[in-house]
């Protein structure tokens, strides 16, 4: 299964929206083993949806891979295609899972959105997809709980 990256080893114009942006994969180089893959976006942006004000957040996605793996620069720029974007803490955070999980179809991943305080409230949401492989640890995620992070 042979895969062609459009963004790698290029310059790369920043996606205008997420939906613009294109989230690539390789061929997992170890497919017959289960292991885990972490990504951490700890300078997050994107916009409210009520008052466009900035949010910020703290993103750690854990995944198995299947097949394939995360082309680490398309999912950069997915993410920083967020930051003209709005929406919802709850509905980002699933939106940025639910789109990894089609692109890549892991045996499972986890997202850990911890939220910094909009109103004096910080809001973490977790999600995740699939069963972990007994044969994997998934670690913590690191974050503490808030206490101005």
């Amino acid at each position: 299964m042979s895969r062609k990256l459009t963004q790698l080893g290029r310059p790369t114009a920043q996606p205008s929206s997420p939906d613009k942006a294109v989230l690539e994969s390789v061929d997992n180089p170890h497919p017959g083993d289960d292991y885990l893959v972490r990504f951490t976006a700890p300078e997050f942006t994107t916009l409210c949806p009520i008052t466009g004000q900035p949010d910020f957040a703290h993103f750690v996605l854990d995944y198995v891979p299947g097949k394939a793996i995360l082309e680490s620069k398309s999912f950069k720029l997915y993410l920083a295609s967020f930051r003209n974007a709005s929406g919802f803490h709850e509905d980002t955070t699933l939106k940025i899972a639910k789109r990894v999980a089609q692109a890549v179809k892991p045996k499972f991943l986890r997202i850990a959105g911890f939220w910094y305080p909009r109103g004096g409230i910080p809001i973490d949401v977790f999600w995740q997809t699939g069963n972990l492989p007994k044969s994997v640890a998934l670690p913590d995620p690191g974050i503490s709980a808030y206490k101005g992070r």
